[in-house]
């Protein structure tokens, strides 16, 4: 399978957190960018990051998605692969 392109990782990420009920930005464009290019657009990783950079995020005390969470959730995402 074809990994998604940066828009249509971008788009997927959006349209799931509408799915769960959230509209107002949660992720930081670069921490989309980040997670986009670490999962090569692959659907699955970008769903494994995601949850871990989230995951990252509530620990931290923050509301938003930030570099740090997204490279904090790379880190786990990719050290199990």
């Amino acid at each position: 399978m074809k990994g998604m392109t940066p828009d249509e990782t971008a788009g997927y990420i959006r349209h799931h957190l509408e799915q769960a009920g959230r509209t107002a930005e949660i992720f930081t464009d670069e921490a989309i960018t980040q997670i986009h290019q670490a999962a090569r657009g692959n659907p699955r990783t970008v769903n494994n990051i995601c949850t871990a950079a989230l995951i990252a995020t509530a620990g931290a005390g923050m509301n938003l998605v930030d570099h740090a969470s997204a490279r904090a959730a790379i880190a786990e995402v990719t050290a199990t692969d």
